[in-house]
């Protein structure tokens, strides 16, 4: 038998996957995806609904029926499951603004070619969250990222059982998904969001809509060089490890572990290679994206984190699935 016919078909797809991106962004702008939920479920209708021609609609959803978006059954449309869930606005789970998280670098994606050329003598340690990350635009960030953070957090106090400890750290928790949802169930827990300065002002915020002031607060804290706590039993750092370099990533683990108290536990949940560093795809994009926005970061393997907490001095030291394919939770206690 002859050897497969090699093409140029799978590259093809993968230069275009842009357009695919653009295709579901649009569905999210536009409504689409509410709007069929609502019973506007053929071409016309959905037109209508979303104010545009009945020609562009049909450019749209014919698009995102062949990406598996929208399922087809004569002239009706529908949504998947998971667009169902995820992308109808009002619903409890709506990450439409998450899908639309990384619209603004869009055209620093066109440039990676630029920016890999770029010295690491140029490169800033927070990359894009550094002095120019304002108040106004932590709020536009973490509006985009609350919603899916508190499904992480949801998550994370689904497996993880922190009954009988009494105080938690958060490095970089952002909008304090995680402090806030161990609030509602863990009345005897208090808790600390450490971020940047302008992102300490937005988690209060969010932290006083769900009214867990009293108990969960956020302070500006720059965990790579600053003194942490030293009165919590639990620290969390979720979703940013990419954006840190392995010597930084080491030193925060150090520090970690020699703030807690005795017996405490490090949950870290990132965006973790696998050993061979093949993959997943995802952390290995995280890792590749900070070169557009020129961090020291880049992505990490699991034996790498592993590694850092064992050198660290954190024993029992395991690494579990949290988000197949894009999350990994590395979990060790102190001594």
């Amino acid at each position: 038998m002859s050897a497969p016919r090699v093409d140029t078909v799978r590259l093809q797809t993968l230069v275009k996957g842009f357009w695919e991106s653009a295709a579901l962004m649009s569905g999210v702008e536009l409504g689409l995806f509410t709007v069929i939920s609502q019973g506007h479920d053929s071409i016309e209708s959905a037109a209508a609904a979303m104010d545009i021609e009945v020609e562009n609609a049909e450019r749209l959803m014919t698009a995102l029926t062949a990406m598996t978006l929208l399922e087809r059954r004569g002239d009706k449309f529908s949504n998947a499951p998971d667009v169902e869930r995820f992308l109808v606005r009002g619903g409890r789970s709506y990450a439409g603004p998450w899908m639309l998280f990384g619209k603004p670098a869009w055209n620093e994606w066109g440039k990676l070619t630029e920016h890999l050329r770029q010295p690491k003598s140029a490169r800033k340690i927070l990359g894009k969250y550094d002095d120019s990350f304002t108040v106004e635009r932590a709020r536009e960030y973490h509006a985009a990222t609350y919603s899916i953070g508190m499904g992480a957090a949801r998550w994370f106090h689904k497996q993880v059982d922190l009954t009988g400890r009494r105080r938690i750290m958060d490095l970089g928790g952002g909008s304090g998904c995680y402090c806030i949802t161990a609030a509602n169930i863990y009345p005897e827990i208090t808790a600390v969001v450490l971020d940047l300065p302008s992102v300490a002002v937005v988690a209060r915020e969010f932290i006083a809509e769900n009214g867990v002031a009293d108990r969960v607060s956020a302070e500006a804290c720059d965990f790579t060089a600053d003194a942490l706590p030293r009165d919590a039993d639990v620290a969390i750092m979720a979703s940013n490890l990419p954006i840190y370099s392995r010597e930084i990533i080491a030193g925060v683990v150090q520090q970690v572990h020699d703030s807690l108290l005795s017996g405490g536990e490090f949950h870290l949940i990132g965006e973790i290679l696998d050993d061979d560093r093949r993959g997943p795809i995802a952390p290995a994009l995280w890792g590749l994206s900070e070169a557009v926005s020129g961090s020291t970061g880049l992505a990490h393997s699991e034996a790498d984190v592993v590694g850092y907490f064992t050198k660290a001095g954190f024993r029992d030291v395991t690494a579990n699935e949290f988000i197949p394919g894009t999350l990994t939770r590395v979990t060790g206690l102190k001594a």
